[in-house]
């Protein structure tokens, strides 16, 4: 067997796609996620935060806590996850009523 290089041994640097990213479709208030879940939904399904949508408060949402990773304590993570599920419940409940409109 032929002894490999120390070279070949080296770990890559992580690639950090991140700081790439650019966006100006939500506007969150400083310090948004830090407060509760009810105040994170009702903000970030608002016209002046997000003006596309709800959907786009969510999209913000998830990459906030996918980006946080490890660094968010348990108890963060539960507020946000709650976040999102009121969230979540504002956007159907907005295609429920565009629905009933269409009808």
């Amino acid at each position: 067997m032929a002894a490999r290089s120390h070279t070949s041994l080296k770990k890559q640097p992580a690639k950090r796609w991140i700081r790439d990213v650019t966006t100006d479709s939500t506007h969150p208030p400083k310090d948004l996620f830090t407060k509760s879940a009810s105040e994170i939904a009702r903000s970030l399904a608002s016209k002046k935060v997000s003006p596309k949508g709800p959907a786009s408060g969510m999209r913000m949402l998830t990459y906030f806590i996918n980006r946080a990773g490890k660094g968010l304590s348990a108890t963060r993570r539960r507020e946000l996850e709650k976040a999102k599920g009121l969230l979540h419940e504002r956007i159907e409940s907005g295609k429920a009523r565009r629905e009933h409109k269409a009808a």
